[in-house]
């Protein structure tokens, strides 16, 4: 898969060269897990073979899939992966519940954010 460039506003500097979005199958997922966020590949793994595995239903796919698309589209944007953790962390320390709500409302879009991107983007 060949890299693009995507900016993430809260970047400074070059736009970041990031993976494209693999097709949107459980295998080009797990493929794409697997040579760019391999750190991702071993609880990937675990969660389908537990909701999963050899099931006879595949009613579970639809929720695996957009979980671990979210998951993907922001482990592959170590700037992103990262401002999303500190939102959480300013978030769970704040002791003022307005800025509390604030931070996890931004945590919220960016994570809606990176859920809806597309193969190839």
């Amino acid at each position: 898969m060949p890299a693009h460039a995507l900016h993430f506003d809260g970047y400074e500097g070059e736009p970041l060269r990031l993976p494209p979005m693999p097709e949107h199958t459980p295998q080009a997922l797990r493929l794409a897990i697997q040579e760019h966020t391999p750190h991702l590949l071993p609880d990937f793994e675990a969660h389908w073979k537990r909701v999963i595995g050899d099931a006879f239903n595949i009613t579970p796919v639809p929720a695996f899939m957009r979980l671990w698309w979210t998951q993907y589209a922001i482990a592959r944007n170590p700037v992103l992966d990262s401002h999303l953790r500190d939102l959480e962390a300013r978030a769970a320390k704040s002791e003022d519940p307005d800025e509390s709500l604030r931070l996890l409302e931004e945590y919220s879009r960016l994570r809606q954010e990176a859920a809806e991107r597309k193969p190839g983007e």
